[in-house]
C-alpha cells in the first residue's frame, strides 16, 4: 500500500511542456513497476496532482490496483474521482481500506492542481465511510494523506479505525503511537524506506498493542530478578525491586491473550537486490529517454 506522492517530485512551478513529457513517462513507468509487484491499492498524494485532474484520471486506468481517494470530488458533477473504498478478503479476514487527501496542503488559491476539483472535509468522510464499512469487515486501514498531527486529531475523533498509514509529514515512526485503539504508521519521503506491520491475532476484538512493550518489560524484568538474587541486596532496598517485580508481572498479565502487533521500517538502500523484471522495465526507460534527449541526426 502507499499513501500518496508516489508519481512526481515536490511540486514545483512553472512545468515546460519538456518537462511535462518526461513527468509523463516516469510515471507510466512507475505504474507499470507497481503493477508488477502487485500492489494492492494506493492513496491520492497532492503531489500526484502535479500534472491535473484528467492525466491521474488517465493514467489510474493503466494500474491493476485501485487508485483510492474518498474526499476528492469532480467539481461539476460532485461526485468521487476515485474508488472511494476497497474490500479485500485476506484469508478469511475481511479488510476495508479507504482513503483522505487533506485540501490544507493546497495552500494558494490559484493552484493549478486543484483545477476541476473538490473536497469532502476529511473528518466527516471518515465517519460516513466508517459507518459503512464497519458491518462488512473485520479490520479497516485508512491511507491517510493529511500529515501526522490532523492523523492524531482524526484517530481521537473518529472511532473503528485500526490503522492509519500516513504520509506527507515524511517521518519514520518506528514506534508508533496508538491514540484510541487506532496504530498509526509513517515511514521517511522519497521512497527511501518500507514499512512493515505485523499483527498477532489471539482474540476476535479488533485491539492491538506494541510487542516492543512486552519485550521491554520483560528485559525489566530479567534486570529485576537478577537484582533480588543478589546475597548483598538489604532488605530496604529488596522491598523497593519486589514492589517494582510485582508491578511488571501485573502489567505482563494484563497483556496476556491480547492482539500484538509489532513495527518494521527498513532502509531501501543500494545493495538490496534488484527485481530483474523491474531493472529491465527501468534500463528501457533510461534508453528510450536518452534517444528522446539525443536524436540521431538526419541522414
Amino acid at each position: 500500500m502507499d499513501s500518496g506522492d508516489l508519481l512526481f517530485k515536490k511540486y514545483r512551478l512553472p512545468i515546460s511542456e519538456n518537462d511535462r513529457k518526461e513527468m509523463s513517462e516516469k510515471a507510466q513507468l512507475i505504474i507499470d513497476c507497481f503493477n508488477w509487484m502487485a500492489y494492492d491499492a494506493i492513496g491520492i498524494g497532492d503531489d500526484d496532482l502535479s500534472l491535473g485532474k484528467e492525466f491521474l484520471l488517465e493514467i489510474s486506468k493503466k494500474a491493476r490496483f485501485p487508485f483510492l481517494s474518498s474526499n476528492l470530488i469532480d467539481e461539476t458533477s460532485g461526485k468521487t474521482l476515485f474508488q472511494a473504498f476497497l474490500i479485500k478478503e485476506i484469508k478469511g479476514l475481511k479488510i476495508g481500506l479507504f482513503s483522505l487527501l487533506s485540501p490544507d496542503l493546497f495552500k494558494d488559491p490559484s493552484d493549478p492542481r486543484k483545477k476541476g476539483i473538490g473536497f469532502r472535509p476529511p473528518i466527516e468522510t471518515a465517519q460516513s465511510i466508517v459507518k459503512e464499512l464497519k458491518p462488512k469487515t473485520d479490520f479497516i486501514i485508512l491511507l491517510s494523506h493529511l500529515g501526522y498531527s490532523k492523523d492524531v486529531e482524526l484517530a481521537r475523533t473518529v472511532q473503528g479505525i485500526q490503522i492509519i498509514v500516513g504520509s506527507h509529514t515524511g517521518m519514520n515512526l518506528t514506534t508508533p503511537p496508538v491514540i484510541q485503539n487506532t496504530i498509526i504508521l509513517q515511514t521517511a519521503s522519497q521512497g527511501k524506506f518500507g514499512g512493515r506491520i505485523d499483527l498477532i491475532f489471539y482474540n476476535n476484538h479488533p485491539t492491538f498493542y506494541n510487542s516492543a512493550t512486552k519485550s521491554l518489560l520483560e528485559k525489566n524484568l530479567t534486570r529485576i530478578n537478577f537484582r533480588l538474587n543478589s546475597a548483598e541486596l538489604p532488605e530496604t532496598e529488596k522491598a523497593r525491586w519486589q514492589k517494582s517485580k510485582d508491578e511488571i508481572e501485573q502489567n505482563l498479565n494484563k497483556l496476556k491473550g491480547k492482539n500484538e502487533f509489532k513495527n518494521i521500517i527498513f532502509s531501501l538502500h543500494d545493495r538490496m537486490r534488484e527485481d530483474p523484471e523491474i531493472k529491465k522495465r527501468i534500463e528501457a526507460h533510461k534508453i528510450r529517454t536518452q534517444t528522446d534527449r539525443n536524436p540521431e541526426p538526419a541522414q
